[in-house]
């Protein structure tokens, strides 16, 4: 008969022997192979860096050979959805701060086209910040704010003229303004007055109130306190699908990015009930919503802070090529969302 300490030892090997393999397991995401599903990392890319539209990326290409019109009959085209018409905005404003030679002439031809006095007030912001750089306040030369500051009045002068322009219900002019308020530290009242101009056009606006949340968040002019008090009244008038529940995901985000000893935060009750709510907020969207990707990369990244990282998979694959979410704002954005994606197809595994 065996002795029983002799069995006892083997078993507490056996269970060893187990923990081990499983700690080292060769899977696809640690031979540096995607879990399926997954593109290669060498494939990925930013959010909104590729246009998976054919007649916006036919649009954009006319106008670097020259041609405006295409364009013009693209940024005029949504029906009154007056969100995805301010997300086209955004390529046509990047080529344009570097080579606006087909602006000009749009403009001289057209001079009272919204649209065109739109896509040059995003380009003068977008200068104005090349100029300016990310860098912090005490880093910027004298040179650097002083051509900033003149450039974004720059912007700011366009930005009237486009809301004078602006047909009825349109409210990406007043949109537009966002960045050149928090450039030039608009005063809480001042902005608060451009905000009502927004929300009386489209309450719901996607990328006004990303932008909002911004204005408000301590890094800039508000605090803490204001921020989650601006996300929870967006939030709580909001209808489903809109995807402003991700609003309290980048609140809490910009708050422990600000103090490192509040992640704790991300295990509370509070912050799984606003993840949960973005899921159905996600699930009741249009898949053709302009912020469906950046929605997807931030609950990701909100479910694997939660302990919830196999639930963020379907996410990641559904996210395809394109990099959003937190990890645009890493230094390498492509070798964080990497491992934030290995480390969901581990735990799924």
């Amino acid at each position: 008969m065996s002795h029983p300490f002799l069995i006892v030892a083997v078993l507490v090997l056996l269970i060893r022997l187990g923990l081990w393999l499983n700690k080292h397991r060769t899977t696809p995401t640690s031979r540096g192979v995607p879990a399926p599903g997954l593109v290669p990392r060498a494939e990925l890319v930013e959010v909104g860096s590729e246009l998976s539209d054919p007649v916006a990326q036919a649009a954009l290409d006319a106008a670097k050979a020259g041609n405006w019109r295409p364009a013009a009959a693209h940024l005029s085209d949504g029906n009154g959805d007056w969100s995805t018409r301010y997300s086209r905005l955004n390529p046509f404003g990047d080529l344009a701060a570097t080579d606006d030679t087909w602006l000009r002439q749009w403009r001289e031809e057209q001079p009272d086209n919204p649209e065109a006095a739109q896509v040059q007030t995003d380009a003068l912001v977008k200068r104005a910040w090349e100029i300016r750089t990310a860098k912090y306040a005490s880093q910027v030369t004298r040179e650097q704010a002083m051509g900033f500051h003149q450039v974004l009045q720059e912007a700011a002068e366009v930005s009237y003229e486009a809301v004078r322009l602006a047909p009825a219900g349109d409210p990406n002019a007043w949109v537009m303004q966002q960045p050149i308020a928090m450039g030039q530290g608009w005063s809480h009242e001042r902005y608060r007055a451009l905000w009502s101009e927004i929300v009386a056009r489209e309450p719901h606006h996607y990328g006004a109130h990303a932008a909002a949340l911004q204005y408000w968040c301590e890094k800039w002019l508000g605090s803490h306190e204001l921020m989650h008090e601006f996300a929870d009244k967006a939030i709580a008038g909001a209808p489903a699908g809109s995807l402003l529940t991700v609003l309290k995901l980048r609140a809490y985000w910009e708050l422990v990015l600000r103090d490192k000893s509040a992640a704790p935060l991300y295990r509370s009750a509070e912050y799984t009930a606003a993840l949960d709510a973005a899921l159905a907020d996600l699930e009741a969207a249009d898949p053709a919503h302009p912020g469906i990707v950046p929605a997807r990369g931030w609950i990701a990244h909100g479910l694997i802070e939660n302990g919830r990282p196999a639930q963020a998979l379907n996410l990641f694959r559904r996210m395809g090529r394109e990099i959003a979410g937190p990890w645009l704002y890493y230094e390498n954005p492509a070798a964080v969302f990497d491992a934030a994606r290995a480390k969901a197809a581990r735990a799924a595994a």
